[in-house]
């Protein structure tokens, strides 16, 4: 979403690094370029004008003008007020004295309530704690079957029990948790297309029924500007605890959406970054502007690594190119696990250097689309032994997966360089070079 910013961002701090001294009007200039570069992503105004009033500040004192690295030194300023203006740090969920905690997920139609709803207990169940989706939407017609079908999916119990009212169905689905162990209750509340009092009266009741650890309102990070009214008129009649951002991997400028913390003085607490049920990630403000920097971001990287990679399976991993019988059907499992993680313009995204969200160079998309075709046309027996795969089967192969022989052939040969680095890897291990980084057993 933040490629454009992030951009315009490097370009300007590129010139900055290019002079062996800044100016006080060299500076100035960047400013200037910088705040554009903000107004033009949609960031609030006053939002800007406060982050650059800061940065100016610190920019004309004698920690830039007299440094040996002063261009280096104005991109670690605009970092660290990027950040503040982000929220500083993280912020966790709260939870209740009493079990069960109840967090109330508002916000208008369309907005991904309801999916994020799924996605947040899922989180929260990789967590350890056992979550209650309660489906209190009953306006938008098929609310409360989403709910239940992306309940089963993810094995969270739904509590869809018809009620007169939607702070009669919050009081019933809290005592079913309550006897049942459940913590916590995360309630779909309903939206419209439009705020409206009606709606704001049945937040204010539901609220004041279910007494929430958390009030959090769900954003479309796509809306634009019209986000922070949005934000705003919510935050006033529902004191908001904070927000979750939606789509976030999408192509708007985004901005706006990031400007609610400026803007309501409530946290950004988790951020949507895809469609699926896993693509829900804690919202870290340092992590975030280093991406938009173009610093990347190693540490959701890896945190995204350790959720998809199944330590059990590394360990026999490692077992099996110890034993020298890796075969092609680990090397499928592994390429799964990417899959898992993320695009690869995502993850790339997150390597210093690279453009936030956009693509990454020399990098085909396809690739791995191409290799998993490939690897599932061949049999299991092939998989297992490609010692099998002669020129007769490896045109079979290409025929079935909509490749050419030569595809078939460069998948192989990746295949026996990755054998050979993941022995190089082991070796190295055993000799205690990485001493603790191989799951050795």
């Amino acid at each position: 979403m933040f490629d454009r910013l992030s951009d315009r961002l490097q370009g300007i701090f590129k010139k900055l690094r290019g002079h062996g001294k800044l100016t006080e009007a060299q500076i100035a200039t960047a400013l200037r370029e910088i705040r554009l570069a903000l107004l033009e992503a949609d960031v609030h105004y006053g939002a800007v004008k406060d982050l650059l009033e800061r940065v100016r500040e610190r920019a004309l004192g004698r920690e830039v003008l007299q440094s040996l690295t002063p261009g280096q030194q104005v991109v670690k300023i605009v970092f660290d007020e990027l950040t503040l203006l982000l929220g500083g740090q993280g912020s966790e969920l709260k939870w209740a004295g009493r079990p069960p905690s109840v967090v109330l997920l508002v916000g208008l139609q369309g907005s991904g309530k309801t999916t994020t709803a799924a996605k947040l207990a899922r989180l929260l169940k990789g967590q350890g704690r056992t979550p209650l989706l309660v489906a209190a939407d009953r306006r938008r017609p098929a609310a409360v079957a989403q709910l239940q079908v992306l309940g089963a999916t993810i094995g969270v119990e739904v509590f869809a029990d018809a009620g007169p009212s939607a702070p009669e169905i919050c009081q019933r689905a809290i005592r079913h948790a309550r006897s049942s162990g459940l913590d916590p209750v995360l309630v779909d509340t309903g939206g419209r297309l439009h705020i409206d009092g009606e709606l704001m009266t049945e937040l204010t009741m539901v609220a004041e029924t279910a007494h929430p650890a958390e009030i959090l309102l769900v954003l479309d990070a796509m809306t634009g500007q019209d986000a922070l009214n949005v934000a705003t008129a919510f935050h006033n009649a529902a004191a908001l605890t904070g927000f979750i951002l939606t789509k976030l991997d999408g192509d708007a400028r985004g901005g706006a959406a990031l400007s609610v913390r400026a803007v309501t003085g409530r946290p950004i607490k988790f951020i949507g970054v895809g469609e699926k049920l896993e693509a829900l990630e804690p919202f870290h403000p340092e992590r975030m502007a280093s991406r938009i920097l173009g610093m990347g971001d190693v540490l959701s990287l890896v945190e995204r690594a350790e959720a998809a990679v199944d330590r059990e399976r590394a360990a026999t991993l490692m077992q099996k190119i110890e034993r020298e019988t890796y075969s092609l059907e680990d090397f499928r499992e592994q390429l799964a696990q990417v899959r898992r993680m993320g695009s690869p313009e995502e993850l790339f995204g997150m390597f210093p250097g690279f453009p936030a969200g956009g693509p990454a160079p020399h990098l085909d998309a396809t690739a791995l689309t191409r290799m998993e075709a490939i690897l599932n046309s061949m049999t299991r027996e092939e998989r297992g032994k490609p010692a099998l795969l002669t020129g007769s089967r490896r045109q079979r192969i290409a025929k079935g997966s909509g490749t050419t022989v030569a595809d078939v052939n460069q998948l192989l040969r990746q295949f026996q360089q990755t054998q050979r680095l993941m022995r190089q890897v082991l070796q190295a291990g055993k000799r205690g070079k990485w001493k603790g980084v191989l799951p050795l057993g």
